[in-house]
């Protein structure tokens, strides 16, 4: 918002106009990770990438193939907010099909 000062020295009714230029700041960003179990199958976490992530096909079966060999996958990076509702969706998912696939955010 601009602010006006008045000239006080000059005793004229002339103001001038300062503006004050604030930086935003990105918000931090969150990975959501995937962790591997022996018990979740592959076509569930496929399942999870695709409907809950929005991944296609070919990158929910390449995110899954790195959960398996490797123990953990990125899923995706997100604002807090958005990360946190998709970790508890998933863990909603999961449980609900007695899965217990681990689905935790850590900040980029």
């Amino acid at each position: 918002m601009p602010d006006w000062e008045e000239d006080d020295a000059g005793g004229s009714d002339e103001a001038i106009l300062t503006e004050s230029k604030q930086k935003l700041e990105k918000p931090p960003l969150y990975k959501v990770l995937l962790h591997n179990d022996d018990y979740t199958t592959m076509d569930f976490v496929v399942f999870i990438l695709e409907t809950v992530f929005h991944k296609s096909e070919a990158d929910a079966y390449k995110i899954m193939m790195a959960v398996h060999q490797q123990g953990i996958g990125v899923a995706g990076v997100f604002t807090y907010e958005i990360a946190e509702a998709k970790v508890d969706k998933v863990t909603e998912l999961a449980r609900a099909r007695e899965f217990p696939l681990l689905c935790t955010l850590e900040q980029e």
